[in-house]
């Protein structure tokens, strides 16, 4: 980023469980966080929230620094995931959209020709100042807690886009990819220009790690991941790499893809609780691996939750490195306690 220089990192980070683990180094115990910032379920979380737009509380540098905190202060997780959505540089730059409660992202005028992605601008720094705000302020506050930057991958962007909203059959989507080639691949450029700029910013200003989130790439086959989406999460991954930080990607029922999903440039592959985890390690290759536990099993008697937690810890024994986590985000209805319980026996959890 051009004026700016990126902060001085905290000496503490040199021994972060979670950095080490992702590089594959010795940890002192496994390191635990949770997506979607475990804090869905916090009270402090709603009532921050309150009456605030989801959109709206990513804008604002003050919410933004205090719900990323929440997590790390109740639970003790040894990384902090910036919070956003995968929709917010889309909006930064222009794009008439919103996040409706109950139903998620809506999109006005939905992506169909090479006009309509010529029309979204290139991302700068310049359309995100609050979040180069909130990230500076993070890094001061966390200390030595590394602070993981997010962004959504460009096949699962491109499809809010093209379909105007969710989706669970991505026909309108996949009627692109298949049909109107050059379309796609223009916007899946254009989608992986503004990701790679997005987490730039967020690197730039002091995040540690960054997370790609593919949430409907399970939709595709590996042939069709491969021709057409791989290439677009690789350049996005390629550019952050360039950056020196750790890069981990997540998708959601993506069994068949784990090992493209590691090859396109993750350091790290996020594994969702539908793969055993050991099955997982023995195809992303010589990388760490992050997961898997079962959202749900948080609502099973406390002795079934941490009998399960143990098997995955064990699991990911194999593994370059274990970053535990569950197999996707925290469930709103999720009681707090459960997730400290769960914390603190993986962090007890011996390793020798």
């Amino acid at each position: 980023m051009v004026g700016v220089s990126t902060p001085s990192p905290h000496p503490g980070l040199a021994d972060s469980a979670f950095l080490k683990a992702v590089r594959g180094e010795p940890v002192p115990h496994t390191p635990v966080w949770f997506m979607r910032q475990a804090g869905r379920s916090l009270p402090e979380y709603r009532k921050v929230r309150e009456g605030v737009a989801m959109l709206d509380s990513c804008t604002d540098p003050d919410l933004v620094t205090e719900i990323t905190l929440q997590p790390v202060r109740r639970y003790g997780v040894d990384a902090a995931i910036f919070f956003s959505d995968i929709v917010l540089p889309l909006k930064a730059v222009g794009v008439d959209l919103d996040i409706k409660p109950g139903v998620g992202p809506v999109v006005a005028h939905p992506v169909r020709t090479l006009t309509d992605v010529e029309a979204i601008p290139d991302l700068t720094p310049e359309h995100v100042p609050f979040i180069t705000e909130a990230v500076r302020r993070l890094v001061a506050e966390l200390g030595p807690t590394p602070l993981i930057g997010f962004a959504g991958a460009p096949f699962t962007v491109a499809s809010y886009l093209v379909e105007g909203g969710p989706s669970r059959d991505h026909a309108l989507t996949k009627a692109m990819m298949f049909g109107a080639p050059e379309v796609w691949d223009a916007l899946m450029r254009k989608i992986g220009g503004i990701a790679a700029a997005y987490l730039t910013v967020q690197v730039e200003a002091g995040a540690s790690a960054v997370q790609l989130f593919d949430s409907w790439a399970g939709a595709l086959t590996p042939g069709d991941y491969a021709a057409s989406v791989a290439p677009h999460s690789r350049e996005v991954l390629s550019h952050v790499g360039a950056l020196g930080v750790p890069r981990i990607h997540f998708g959601v029922g993506t069994t068949n893809l784990l090992d493209q999903m590691g090859e396109v440039g993750a350091d790290v592959v996020g594994v969702d609780w539908r793969t055993p985890l050991e099955r997982a390690i023995d195809v992303v290759g010589d990388r760490a691996v992050q997961g898997n536990l079962d959202p749900t099993l948080v609502f099973a008697p406390t002795e079934v939750l941490l009998a399960r937690a143990s098997e995955v810890v064990e699991a990911g024994r194999r593994a370059r490195g274990h970053v535990f986590n569950l197999g996707h985000g925290v469930l709103p209805s999720t009681d707090p306690d459960q997730l400290a319980r769960l914390t603190d026996h993986v962090h007890a959890y011996p390793l020798g």
